[in-house]
């Protein structure tokens, strides 16, 4: 390793971010390696406070449900609802019980009260997402709720002839949400109703539904609000998104995983773009879904590789993207002990900083070859960084120790 590894080093802050990067992105990510460690959300707070602050960016998105996030949009927005419902309902993963995520969205709605205090308009609103598909890791949501709403958008403002089908048509093809969510599917595909006839139709009908949304776009944007029409948009997206992974699920090829998770980032990805449109956007989810390298990962005894959604965006949008890692060096109370100084974790451990920034592409640059070994973590919930993306990383976020809360 060369000696100037220190000179890639700066005090985690937004601006040490920035300097990370030559304009500020549409879309600007921040990877974890691990889930549900509140130091490392609470370090995601401080830097994406700042970032609103002096960067001007006004959405934040996490790795939760899509739907389910729309609740907590309309808390921080209008401050619909209570601050413990919202955590409850509009979070998904258990992720609603963490106190960083509490405080992000009291943050976020306080933020907002006082905007409308002050006389800011609409521009200077918070927007709250949740850009992962309606998704756990035993099952998939039943396509119910995407599909009626996007046909109760739909039915009062378009002629009822260029609708493909009734509410009646929708709820008798749907049948009972058990058997869409029944989660002994996830080891058993024969049970999976996603290759039925009648999963087939509602492909369809989804199909037809979201070409009218956009054959009526111009009369729907003038009759409605921007917000309502891109709702639609997302439960379009979510409902043929569902239909596609429960068609996955019914698959009984060796395939079928890989076609699962490459299913699930690109549900990620098309929300990722939607928000784009909107505006800059703030994006915090596992390393793995954000990456632009291929994402890979052992499930089932079988390795998969799939292109996440990170990868898939960052293809779209090109340096309106960016991706930063986080990497660590210790989680003691999960079993995770100081790293071999071999790997790239080991060489950042050696750091006098408890926490930094560092300029991955830099730090690459800095390294002898063959580069660091990879870190085998002894934890299943700890992915680390692979030594060989450094290059497709805009920086690195390290923390020394994530201690037990």
């Amino acid at each position: 390793m060369a000696t100037d590894i220190k000179d890639t080093v700066q005090a985690v802050d937004a601006a040490a971010v920035m300097r990370l990067l030559p304009s500020r992105p549409r879309l600007l990510a921040l990877g974890e390696p691990t889930h549900g460690e509140d130091a490392l959300l609470d370090l995601r707070n401080a830097v994406f406070r700042q970032l609103v602050e002096q960067e001007g960016y006004r959405t934040i998105a996490i790795e939760s449900d899509c739907v389910m996030g729309l609740l907590v949009d309309d808390y921080v927005t209008t401050g619909a609802g209570t601050l413990d419902d919202v955590m409850a309902q509009g979070i998904s993963h258990g992720w609603g019980a963490s106190a960083a995520n509490r405080d992000l969205v009291r943050w976020m709605r306080d933020h907002n009260v006082r905007a409308d205090e002050d006389g800011c308009g609409a521009s200077e609103r918070l927007r709250f997402a949740g850009f992962d598909g309606p998704l756990e890791i035993t099952h998939a949501a039943s396509p119910r709720q995407a599909l009626t709403a996007l046909h109760g958008y739909l039915a009062p403002r378009v002629d009822a002839e260029l609708l493909p089908c009734t509410p009646d048509t929708l709820d008798r093809l749907l049948g009972a949400d058990d058997r869409w969510t029944d989660p002994a599917v996830m080891m058993e595909p024969a049970l999976s109703v996603g290759r039925t006839v009648e999963a087939d139709r509602l492909r369809l009908l989804a199909d037809e539904m979201l070409a009218l949304l956009d054959q009526q776009a111009p009369h729907l944007l003038a009759t409605t609000s921007p917000d309502a029409f891109e709702r639609a948009r997302l439960y379009g997206r979510t409902a043929a998104g569902l239909l596609r992974y429960h068609h996955g699920m019914a698959d009984t090829s060796p395939a079928r995983l890989t076609r699962l998770v490459s299913v699930r980032d690109q549900m990620m990805a098309q929300n990722l773009l939607a928000l784009a449109e909107r505006g800059p956007a703030l994006v915090h989810a596992q390393n793995a879904h954000l990456q632009r390298a291929k994402s890979s990962m052992r499930m089932g005894g079988a390795r998969l590789e799939w292109w996440s959604a990170g990868a898939l965006v960052s293809t779209r949008l090109g340096a309106e993207y960016a991706f930063v890692a986080t990497a660590l060096g210790t989680i003691r109370h999960r079993g995770v002990d100081t790293p071999p100084p071999t790997t790239l974790e080991g060489l950042l451990y050696a750091l006098p900083q408890d926490r930094c920034v560092i300029d991955a592409p830099r730090l690459a640059a800095t390294l002898d070859t063959p580069p660091p070994a990879p870190r085998v973590s002894p934890w299943y919930g700890y992915a680390p960084l692979d030594p060989a993306h450094l290059a497709d990383i805009d920086g690195i976020v390290f923390v020394r120790d994530v201690p037990q809360r």
